[in-house]
C-alpha cells in the first residue's frame, strides 16, 4: 500500500509540491524493531519529516472503513525474563532443598494479585506466558526460568513497574530463602497519535469514503514499533478495515487462518496519498 500511494503521488506529481518519504524498514515484530533503528540511522533526518502515517490490517473493521483514536492508541512492550534461584536436589529429600518451583509459584501469584493493587488494571498489564523447571519427576531443579511480558499506556507508568519489579521479585523469593534474578528487556514505547494530526486525518478518511466509514477504535494492549517515530516527530497510526464478514474473512491477526479483504488495498493506498497531500497543502 505505500507503493501504491507512492504511484498515486507520482501520478499527480504536477499538482503538488513538497516531498513525501515513503518508509520501508525490516524487523518490526522483534525488539529492538525496525524503527528505532531507521531512526538511529538517520533515515528520517535529512529532510527531517513534520509528521509520519501509519497503518495497519484491521480485521474487525469491515473493509472500506478506517478507525482513529488520538492520544495513547498502543501499549509500551517489554519483555521480563526472571530466575528463581533455590538449592535442588533429590526429592527424597526436602530438608535440604530450597525448592525454587515453590517459589515460583509464589512469585507468580503474589505479582499478579500485588500488581491490581499497584495501578489499575486499565492502564498496564503484566503477564507470564513461559515457565521452565527442568527437573524430574524425582528430581527438584536448582533453577526456574520464567518469562513474561509488561505493557502500559503511560511512560511514566511504564518506568515505575520497571523498578518496582526487580525489587518484589527478589524480596519476594528471599522470603521463601531463594533469591530472584530480574531482566527487562524495553521493547517499545507507548504509541501516541498525535490529536491534531488525528483528527486532520479524520477528516480527509471522511471525505474520501464518507462519514460512515470512519470510525472511533478503543486503544489496544497490543504493541506496534511506529510507537518510536511518534515520540519523534508527529505521528497518526490508522487502523485500515480489512475485513468482510459476507466473503466469511474474519480471523483475527497473528491466527493462521488470517486473511485480508483485497478490495482494502486500493483503500488504503489512497489514504496514505491522500492524507500525505492533505498536509502538504495545509
Amino acid at each position: 500500500m505505500v507503493l501504491g500511494a507512492g504511484r498515486l503521488l507520482h501520478d499527480l506529481r504536477a499538482s503538488w509540491s513538497g516531498m513525501v518519504l515513503l518508509v520501508f524498514q525490516p524487523g518490526e515484530e522483534r525488539i529492538p524493531g525496525g524503527a528505532s533503528l531507521m531512526l538511529a540511522g538517520g533515515a528520517l533526518d535529512e529532510p527531517r519529516p513534520a509528521g509520519m502515517l501509519g497503518q495497519h490490517a484491521t480485521p474487525e473493521l469491515e473493509a472500506g472503513v478506517i478507525g482513529f483514536h488520538e492520544g495513547p492508541f498502543m501499549a509500551s512492550s517489554d519483555e521480563l525474563y526472571l530466575t528463581v534461584v533455590g538449592r535442588g536436589g533429590h526429592a527424597a529429600g526436602p530438608d535440604a532443598l530450597i525448592d525454587p518451583i515453590t517459589i515460583a509459584a509464589h512469585l507468580l501469584l503474589e505479582l499478579k494479585e500485588e500488581s491490581k493493587g499497584l495501578l489499575p488494571e486499565a492502564v498496564k498489564l503484566l503477564a507470564f506466558g513461559r515457565v521452565m523447571a527442568e527437573g524430574a519427576t524425582n528430581v527438584v531443579p536448582d533453577e526456574v526460568h520464567i518469562a513474561g511480558t509488561f505493557r502500559a499506556f503511560d511512560e511514566d507508568v511504564r518506568e515505575k513497574v520497571h523498578r518496582w519489579l526487580p525489587e518484589r521479585a527478589q524480596a519476594i523469593a528471599r522470603a521463601h530463602g531463594g533469591d530472584c534474578r530480574v531482566e527487562v528487556r524495553k521493547g517499545y514505547p507507548v504509541l501516541v497519535n498525535d490529536p491534531g494530526l488525528t483528527r486532520r486525518m479524520r477528516a480527509v478518511a471522511g471525505e474520501l469514503l464518507g462519514p460512515r466509514a470512519v470510525v472511533e477504535v478503543d486503544r489496544r494492549m497490543g504493541s506496534e514499533d511506529f510507537a518510536f517515530y511518534t515520540h519523534a516527530m508527529p505521528g497518526c497510526f490508522m487502523r485500515l478495515g480489512t475485513g468482510n464478514t459476507a466473503k466469511g474473512i474474519s480471523s483475527g491477526l497473528h491466527t493462521p487462518t488470517f486473511d485480508i479483504d483485497e478490495d482494502a488495498l486500493p483503500i488504503g493506498c489512497a489514504m496514505l496519498a491522500a492524507g500525505a497531500l492533505s498536509e502538504l497543502a495545509g
